[in-house]
Order: structure tokens, then sequence, then C-alpha cells
């Protein structure tokens, strides 16, 4: 698989990563189906096989369950490895979420030396801010992850689900590598509100997390009954009455275009983020996905293809909201 930089700091990526998330719970809950250790590990040992050696964890996942089973995959090849984790979501001294969010200066280094310790390493190669503190000033939680950097426990730094605004003042106090957000065909809200401008501009890339709309573009999904009782999804405006049925319209039409060239709808996804310039971080716990995911990086698409595609999901169609409010009200903008 190419590589390609992410933002203008000397960090070197697979134009594809590896997102984790679902290979353990969330507070109990199982994220997209009950996760099994062997195979999640050997799915991340295949992506390596492959080129895809750009694992994306964090703190919340588990919590701390996450970053202790990459360490298991890993150990041994942490230098094979690029390892992204995330802190922001305050995880007690028991190991419990409180469900607040934490930027202060010592939250950051007490996290940090959490993580370090959970992935079995010495240094993150990209350390993100999972959310915005309201409580404390970018300026401070950023300030905090550039003393991590000068320590050499962090090699590069980033935020997640910002806004243009935060990205300025943040990227003024220590230069951002990365800023991660949910992007897909079905969700082009940073583009709309031009925070893709604003990333070029300043020279940092945007990392697409849920690129296949948190499994719809999969086409495996054919009503909201299809989810387990206690999948997330439910509660999620997009996988919810008409307005499931109307995304679902949307997936076939990704699907027919799909198969005039012979790759699957996941692929076709994936494929027009990389035209689109930026990295996305397909989430998967079993091989065979992660090598129909690294497939894609093979697909060249047309003017004509991408004007296509984009057609069926033009710029500024809601295709529901992404969270649920309470969560919605999370997001930065």
């Amino acid at each position: 698989m190419k590589t390609i930089s992410l933002g203008s700091q000397g960090l070197v990526v697979p134009q594809i990563g590896l997102g984790c998330m679902g290979m353990t719970s969330i507070a109990g809950a199982d994220i997209y189906g009950k996760a099994d250790e062997a195979e999640s590990i050997a799915t991340i040992h295949r992506s390596l096989e492959l080129g895809g050696n750009f694992l994306d964890t964090a703190d919340l996942y588990g919590p701390l369950l996450n970053e202790r089973l990459v360490a298991k995959a890993i150990k041994g090849y942490r230098n094979e490895y690029i390892i992204a984790t995330k802190f922001g979501f305050e995880v007690d001294d028991n190991e419990v979420l409180t469900w607040r969010f934490n930027g202060s200066r010592g939250y950051v280094k007490k996290a940090a030396e959490r993580s370090l310790r959970n992935l079995g390493t010495d240094y993150i190669d990209l350390y993100y801010l999972h959310r915005l503190d309201p409580n404390t000033p970018v300026e401070e939680t950023v300030e905090a992850m550039a003393d991590l950097v000068k320590e050499g426990k962090v090699r590069y730094i980033g935020l997640s689900e910002v806004s243009s605004a935060t990205i300025r003042k943040a990227h003024q106090i220590h230069p951002l590598t990365a800023v991660q957000t949910e992007y897909s065909l079905f969700e082009r809200d940073v583009e709309a509100a031009k925070i893709t401008d604003t990333l070029a501009e300043l020279g940092i890339s945007l990392v697409a997390y849920s690129p296949l709309g948190r499994g719809f573009i999969s086409g495996d999904i054919k009503s909201p009954d299809d989810f387990p009782a206690d999948d997330f999804r439910r509660q999620i405006p997009r996988f919810q009455g008409e307005q499931f049925y109307k995304n679902l319209e949307l997936v076939h039409a990704i699907n027919a275009l799909a198969a005039e060239k012979s790759v699957t709808a996941s692929q076709l996804a994936i494929a027009w983020i990389l035209a689109k310039g930026h990295v996305p971080i397909p989430g998967t716990k079993r091989v065979k996905y992660v090598e129909q995911n690294i497939a894609a990086s093979d697909i060249e698409l047309s003017q004509e293809e991408l004007d296509r595609l984009e057609a069926i999901i033009p710029l500024g169609v809601s295709t529901g909201d992404r969270y649920d409010a309470h969560n919605m009200a999370t997001i930065d903008k």
C-alpha cells in the first residue's frame, strides 16, 4: 500500500489506517457486535502484512481495554507500527468512565502516562484530544500536549471533532498533524463548514473515522431491526424511522455504481475518500474485511465517477444526525 505524508510535520502513514474501536466493548457495551480477541489480533497482524501499520485506538474504548489489546498485538514489533490514541473522555483512577471531558494540563499528563503503560510503549506516534473540554481553553490543553512532544513521549499531536476556530487557536500553540472527524459519503459536514479548507490552508490532514457510514454503506443492513438490541446505532437518528429507508435508497445507488466497477460499495466509499486526499481509518475486527478495505487503495476513480458518486448524496443533503442530541452537543462547532 502506498504511503502519504500526514500533515506537514513529518509523519508518514499508509493511505488507509485501521480503526480498532470495535475490537473491545465500551463501558460494557459491545460496539458493532461482540468481538473476539484472537480474531481482532489476527486482523491487526494481517493489516501489517498488507502494509496497514497505522492503528487508531483511544483510552475511551473499554475504557483502556482497547489500548491493552493493541499492546498484545504489537508486542515485540512496536517499531513496525504507527500508533494513534486519544484522550479527553475522563477515566478515573478506578478505570471508570466519568463521561466528563477533561483537557486540563494535569489530566493530559496523567492520561498520556496511562496510555503509554497500556500500550506497552515509551512513545505515542500521534496523540489526539478526543473531544474539546468546554471548561479548559484549548491553548492550555495543547500546551500540555506540546510538553509531551518535548519530552519525547509523543511525536505528533492532533484534535478530534473541532471547529476551524479551535483548529487555528491550537495550531498557533503547537503545529497540528491531523484532525480526526467522522467523514463519509453520508457525513460531509466538515466540508460544508469549510473545515477541510482550513486544514488545507494550514497543512493539516483529515483522518476520517466511520468512512463506511457506521456500516451503512456496506449494504449488510436492510432494516433497523438488523441491529442487536444493545447496538448503539439504534440511538442514532440516521438509522431510525423514515430516515433509515431514505438512506437505504442512497446505499442502493452507491451499490449500483460499485457493481459497474466490479468492487464493493465499501471499497468504492473508501476509494472516494482517498481521491479527496484524506486518510480513512475503517474499523473492523475481522481479517476478511481488513483485506477488502486495504484493496480499495488500488481503485482509481475518474472525475466523472467522482461526480456521479457525489451526485447520489450532494453536499448539504441531510442523511440524519450522526449522534443523538446529547452527543451532538459535544461536537465543537
